[in-house]
């Protein structure tokens, strides 16, 4: 039987193979149980062109845990703001092996939100 963490990593690879074809920045997600990170990648994969995550100094006590929904969405509204700074309007969704649902959704509906084309 294979491990949970196997099993994402194979969806990982069979997604960002795709991702390689299409030769667009991506918008890479990964959670913890306590912290939600994005970060956008160039087409390369060898730089990173803008990240946010609940680690960030912006982030503050006052919005509480960094494992939730709410949390995610900040994040998603963060990483739309800076990639837009940074010129970056379109990016291919990377979501790391996670099923699309929970934090992986209300952050990635919130980047479109505020402006990202995916």
């Amino acid at each position: 039987m294979k491990s949970k963490k196997l099993q994402r990593l194979r969806r990982a690879r069979k997604s960002r193979a795709k991702m390689a074809e299409l030769n667009r920045v991506r918008l890479c997600v990964y959670r913890t149980p306590r912290h939600t990170y994005a970060q956008i990648i160039d087409d390369s994969g060898s730089r990173v062109l803008a990240s946010a995550s609940t680690l960030d100094n912006s982030w503050g006590t006052e919005q509480g845990s960094g494992g939730n929904c709410g949390a995610a969405e900040l994040i998603g509204k963060t990483i739309a703001e800076r990639a837009l700074a940074a010129g970056i309007s379109e990016v291919a969704f990377d979501r790391s092996g996670f099923k699309y649902h929970g934090r992986i959704k209300a952050l990635a509906d919130a980047a479109r939100a505020n402006g990202l084309q995916f």
